[in-house]
């Protein structure tokens, strides 16, 4: 378990799995700079955590709903919080809301500025904040959505074993950067070209011609 001062952000985790080099420039070096891909995301959800609360018979929908976990060792946010009125799928597994007598489920909803991802980093972050609810509601948190403005869809996830096995691991690496203060290395890849941190992270490259002294420092050490 660990204290409050020593939680980290949860949006940190999605850095983490797209490449541990970014999420230790933005969180152990404090290195930021904003490209368009940044600024559009950014403005997206503020629109989206500016939305106001709904409430109906069957649904109600919580915005900018702030999330916990001592376990992981996270804090942060979840975008939107929808509450579905237990009919019975849940095993009678949701929670009562006060004054309420029927038990309500709940789904989490992460808003994405593109499209979905080859990776599992939308995956993983949306799971761990349906980790963080299962701890502050004592309740099971079985599935959520991401919703992908680009492609105007959801897509459904199911936090299944091996997605919480994921998630408990980037939580306890991400500690292990930030604890230890690790900046890891990195080699140029294509999705370095998105990443608004290429001119401070400058990763190697591999396939670039070496130089005279370079290859010899490498065969001495050999």
């Amino acid at each position: 378990m660990y204290d409050e001062d020593e939680l980290l952000p949860l949006s940190a985790l999605q850095h983490l799995m797209f490449c541990e080099r970014q999420c230790a420039l933005i969180h152990v070096e404090r290195a930021w700079i904003e490209n368009q891909l940044t600024v559009e995301g950014t403005h997206f959800h503020e629109k989206v955590d500016g939305g106001s609360s709904e409430s109906r018979p069957d649904l109600k929908i919580l915005r900018s709903v702030h999330l916990h976990s001592r376990e992981l060792g996270l804090i942060g946010k979840a975008d939107t919080v929808e509450l579905h009125r237990d009919e019975g799928e849940g095993d009678g597994a949701g929670f009562r809301l006060v004054g309420s007598e029927v038990g309500w489920i709940p789904f989490p909803v992460e808003h994405k500025r593109g499209r979905p991802k080859s990776d599992q980093s939308d995956s993983v972050q949306l799971c761990a904040q349906a980790m963080c609810l299962e701890e502050v509601l004592g309740v099971p948190v079985r599935r959520g959505a991401l919703f992908y403005a680009r492609t105007k869809r959801r897509q459904e996830i199911e936090f299944d074993r091996p997605l919480r096995t994921l998630v408990i691991s980037a939580a306890k690496r991400l500690h292990e950067i930030v604890d230890q203060g690790l900046t890891p290395g990195a080699s140029r890849e294509p999705k370095c070209e998105s990443c608004s941190l290429l001119p401070v992270c400058l990763p190697r490259d591999e396939k670039a011609p070496r130089s005279v002294s370079s290859y010899i420092d490498k065969m001495l050490i050999e």
